[in-house]
């Protein structure tokens, strides 16, 4: 079986959302992942501030970097953010996951997303479906 950064890095391959967001990774072991972008003029909104998406897909990569990282495939199955704090251009967000509880058939994950004062900008809750599928 494939060890946790080899299957993020195995994703991260064919995923051109992620690439095209800029999105690093800065940690990943078994159920966590640690990931950071730099937010641009091109991912903001009339108010000149990051559009909430952005936020939100940032998150979401994390949700499936280390719901996957446990060795199977898994998918969401339900997300949900929300924003505390606006996020400007040229911040740097950093996304953590925490997983809250493993099955064989769900996982259950919480992600904050901080910027670089370590404020709190956003927290995304996902749940996933677990596979039998194995990342060889």
């Amino acid at each position: 079986m494939l060890k946790p950064l080899e299957i993020v890095n195995k994703m991260i391959l064919n995923d051109a959302f992620s690439k095209w967001l800029g999105i690093e990774i800065i940690e990943v072991k078994k159920g966590y992942c640690k990931l950071q972008m730099k937010i641009s003029q091109e991912m903001t909104n009339g108010f000149e501030l990051a559009h909430g998406g952005i936020c939100y897909s940032l998150a979401d990569s994390a949700l499936a970097f280390a719901s996957n990282s446990n060795g199977k495939k898994a998918l969401s199955i339900e997300t949900s953010i929300s924003h505390t704090k606006k996020v400007n251009i040229n911040d740097t967000l950093i996304a953590e996951t925490n997983e809250i509880n493993l099955n064989n058939k769900t996982g259950i994950y919480s992600i904050d997303i901080l910027n670089q004062e370590d404020e709190k900008v956003a927290f995304f809750k996902g749940t996933v479906y677990i596979s039998n599928k194995k990342w060889i």
